[in-house]
Order: structure tokens, then C-alpha cells, then sequence
């Protein structure tokens, strides 16, 4: 259909994304607004059950399967398949989650098909008059921007996070895509794989974020916000300021440099609450904090502060945690 809205599907572990069905979302409720169909576009190896799980968040999703996606640039091989897809259909708008896959989409679509993106949006809404409504956090979340498209369509680029997936009262179609003559980058001479430890539950999954920032002192230190967050099903958490220290690694930071989290409990040991760290975790349902400056940016916004050395709290919360577990 000519004009529809479009929720392009992310793929990871042979799985969709929490931040797709995010997407999902945004693009049923604007294409309702709109008086439009919303459509999902996977592109994948083996699509068929992403697509599966994608449509029921939308009334339809194409299923693109490309057994070479296994070994060539993910991103690049998803925007030749939905740029050929795109000039057959021709959406109206595009929206892709905002990861470092889905900026790299964005970026080869928006030259492919010539449209305009606006990124790291927090909310999109409809109006009659100029169409999709898009506002951005900017400069670290300290100003909200409000924008729409001067050209008519465009791409929006989703922040993770932003808004809670719903499914659609009834599930979708999947249907299969019919053949596209693509000119494929050439293959990608992989030279080295680095593998490292990954945690059990992600930070953006976690439902429970114990996080550690420049107060815990050292690797060592992190002990503590580990042992919490296994006593509390959670995932571990820190600041820029750990990250650069070495003490963690990058995939667990959260803030405007790292990952934008939205737990129904953050609890932050020996973290000041600078912008910076704020713009990342500010949607969390309920924030607790540990630390030993009552003037810390933290203590304005946390549900609740606690102004003490995190390595007795810690260690005495955790034995509570454990007494009440019998």
C-alpha cells in the first residue's frame, strides 16, 4: 500500500529485538492516526520467525530471508533489501530502532531513497497538518526538539526504551517477499574473531540494574554491585568514568555515551548522577542510590538516596536479601 508506515525489524540471535517490537509499536499506533497501513520488514538468514514474532505487533510484516546475511555487514545487506522493497511499495515513512545496525540502515537508505532521517526520537505522534511529529533528545537529553519532515516521507530513528511494547489485538500476515535483483557489497574477509564474556541478561532486557560508578574504586569494587545484582536477578550496570577506567567492560555503560535503559529498579552504588549518566537510566520505574555525598545530582532524582559508604550498604543489603530468603 502507497503511504504506509513502516517498522524495520532488527535481528539478533535469530531472534527480533525488544527494540523492533518497540518500533512495532510506533509505527501501528502513527499509521492508525494516519489512516494508514503499518507494515514490518525483516531482513534476515532464516526471517520466518522473526517476521512470525514481529506481526504480532503489526497487521502485516514481509519476511526477506538472504542466506548470505550470515556473512556480510548485517546493515548492509537489510537496506539493499528494503531500498529495492521500498521503490516497488513506497512508504510513506520508515521507522528503525535506534542501534548501531539500525543507524547504519537509516544512513544507507536515507541515500538510497533520498529521505530525510530525524534521530533519537523519544516520541512520535500525528498531525493532520505536517504529518509525523517527532521529538529528540539533544545535547546529552538536556533539550527536547520538536520536528517534522519539510519533503513529506522520511525516516525516523527510535530511541530504545521510549515507549513499552503492545501487541496488536490480533496478529498480523507474514508474508514471504518475491524475488529482488540487489547488487550485494562485496563479502567482508573476516581476519579475526574476538569473543568476550557476555552477561547471562543484558542491560536493556534487565528488568533489575545494579550499577557501579566511579565510587566503587576499582575492578574489585565491582564485586559488590555483582554479587546485588545476582541476589537480584538483575544485570550489572556503570558509569563512562568505570568504563574508561577499565574496570568494565563498554557493553555494560549506560548513559548518553552508552545504553539507555528502562528497568523497574535501578539501584546506583557510588554514582554521582551527572547528565551524562542520567540521560541513560532517567526511565527507570524507580531509582535507589548509594552514596557517600549528600550533594550528589543523584540525590534529586532518585526515589530514594542513601548517604553512605556503598561497600557497608552493600554487603548489608545483600545479607537482608538473604535472610529474608530464608
Amino acid at each position: 500500500m502507497p503511504g504506509a508506515v513502516w517498522a524495520i525489524g532488527e535481528v539478533a540471535d535469530g531472534s527480533v529485538t525488544r527494540l523492533s517490537t518497540e518500533v512495532a509499536t510506533v509505527a501501528r499506533r502513527l499509521a492508525a492516526d494516519a489512516g494508514r497501513e503499518a507494515v514490518g520488514v525483516v531482513v534476515a538468514a532464516d526471517a520466518t520467525g522473526p517476521a512470525a514474532a514481529l506481526a504480532a505487533f503489526v497487521g502485516r510484516v514481509v519476511a526477506i530471508g538472504v542466506p548470505i546475511a550470515e556473512e556480510r555487514p548485517a546493515a548492509a545487506v537489510a537496506a539493499a533489501r528494503i531500498a529495492a522493497l521500498a521503490r516497488v511499495e513506497q512508504p510513506a515513512w520508515l521507522i528503525v530502532g535506534a542501534t548501531p545496525d539500525g543507524r547504519d540502515v537509516a544512513g544507507m537508505l536515507a541515500a538510497s531513497l533520498d529521505l530525510g532521517v530525524l534521530a533519537n526520537a523519544v516520541d512520535v505522534r500525528w498531525d493532520a497538518g505536517n504529518g509525523p511529529v517527532v521529538d529528540a533528545a539533544v545535547l546529552g537529553g538536556r533539550v527536547l526538539t520538536t520536528s517534522d519532515f519539510t519533503a513529506g516521507r522520511g525516516i525516523i530513528l527510535l530511541a530504545p526504551n521510549v515507549v513499552t511494547a503492545e501487541p496488536a489485538d490480533a496478529p498480523g500476515r507474514v508474508e514471504a517477499a518475491q524475488e529482488m535483483d540487489v547488487a550485494d557489497l562485496p563479502a567482508v574477509t573476516v581476519v579475526e574473531h574476538v569473543s568476550a564474556a557476555a552477561q547471562a541478561l543484558s542491560i536493556e532486557e534487565a528488568s533489575v540494574i545494579v550499577a557501579g560508578g566511579r565510587g566503587v574504586g576499582g575492578p574489585e569494587g565491582f564485586r559488590v554491585v555483582e554479587e546485588l545484582a545476582e541476589l537480584l536477578g538483575g544485570a550489572v550496570g556503570a558509569t563512562r568514568a568505570a568504563v574508561d577506567a577499565g574496570w568494565i567492560d563498554y557493553a555494560q555503560q549506560v548513559g548518553q555515551t552508552g545504553k539507555t535503559v528502562r528497568p523497574a529498579l535501578y539501584l546506583a552504588l557510588g554514582i554521582s548522577g551527572a547528565i551524562q549518566h542520567r540521560v541513560g537510566m532517567q526511565a527507570a520505574e524507580t531509582i535507589i542510590a548509594v552514596n557517600r555525598d549528600p550533594d550528589a545530582p543523584l540525590a534529586e532524582y532518585a526515589d530514594l538516596f542513601g548517604v553512605g559508604d556503598l561497600f557497608e550498604v552493600g554487603p548489608a543489603l545483600a545479607a537482608e536479601i538473604r535472610a529474608r530468603r530464608g
